[in-house]
């Protein structure tokens, strides 16, 4: 058995119940109201802001993915008054395993309703069977909506060469590490490799003038990131800080704030809690930290 499978194994050995109670910390809530009050207090108490993001799996069926396409539909509605609020979606969410065409249609309507709304939207990057795809798809649709973001993730070998997809086009992507398991020889597999690759092509980036989302929790390559934007003078609105909800990092998004930088939080919730612990288990799978912080939270529920 790979080390990967034996932590996937002790993952889901970790009763539901229990992902939900102690790593409720990540997960914003089961409603559209408890993740805009998370949202609205980040805002007005730290200046942070946020991306919402309504949990689900790859959905197989229409009317399911239907149901997640009015749910957002619903969330876009209540961050029209809240500049400081963008919404992430998911292609599997949106019905690529029904069928591509008909998430292109779903991402486009969505697209086409956050432009009219002067609203952010980011199509998230999921495992590498949609990678190809979710590019392409950006490629189209962001000239017609210049509100659309994507995301590239670092570990993989392919992105720095994906970076050229996006000349011409004034891109906003959020650059993260990625947490789907990819084996070698398609991806890194030293955590530092994909590190420095993240800070390398974020610089790619900025310097092709696309905007860029530093997205990651290591806060010695927050700190490099933003010593190296500031000495190489790159405005401060062409980049911005991302975190996820729930992750303690206080500290560096208070000197980051202090600094000028914006830094939004990816805010999760759900209106099922099976769809919460399937994405809980996914970031504990992937953060070994964030299983430990779990543990955490066990203990001293219980002394």
């Amino acid at each position: 058995m790979s080390l990967y499978a034996a932590k996937k194994t002790v993952v889901n050995m970790i009763p539901g119940r229990l992902v939900r109670v102690f790593a409720a910390p990540y997960v914003a809530g089961d409603s559209l109201e408890k993740a805009l009050a998370v949202a609205d207090r980040l805002y007005e108490e730290k200046g942070v802001e946020t991306t919402l993001d309504v949990l689900g799996e790859a959905e197989k069926t229409e009317a399911k993915v239907r149901g997640a396409v009015d749910a957002y539909l619903r969330a876009l509605e209540a961050v029209k008054t809240r500049p400081y609020c963008t919404i992430s979606i998911k292609p599997g969410h949106w019905g690529y395993y029904v069928s591509p065409e008909l998430a292109r249609r779903n991402i486009e309507e969505m697209a086409a309703a956050c432009q009219a709304a002067g609203r952010g939207l980011t199509v998230d990057m999921e495992d590498t069977d949609v990678t190809e795809w979710t590019i392409n798809l950006y490629r189209d649709l962001k000239p017609k909506y210049p509100i659309l973001g994507t995301v590239l993730q670092s570990r993989l070998y392919r992105t720095e060469k994906d970076l050229d997809a996006f000349d011409g086009l004034k891109a906003n992507i959020r650059m993260v590490i990625g947490i789907y398991n990819v084996p070698a020889p398609a991806a890194m597999t030293k955590k530092r490799d994909m590190k420095e690759a993240l800070l390398k092509e974020s610089l790619i980036l900025l310097n092709r003038g696309h905007y860029v989302c530093f997205a990651t929790h290591d806060i010695e390559y927050v700190r490099r990131a933003w010593k190296t934007f500031q000495d190489k003078k790159i405005p401060k609105d062409r980049y911005e800080f991302q975190m996820l909800l729930g992750v303690p990092r206080d500290h560096i998004i208070k000197e980051l704030r202090d600094g000028g930088a914006k830094v939004r939080l990816y805010v999760p919730f759900a209106s099922d809690w099976d769809d919460a612990i399937a994405y809980l288990r996914r970031r504990m799978l992937e953060s070994p930290s964030m299983a430990g912080l779990v543990v955490k939270n066990l203990f001293w529920r219980h002394h």
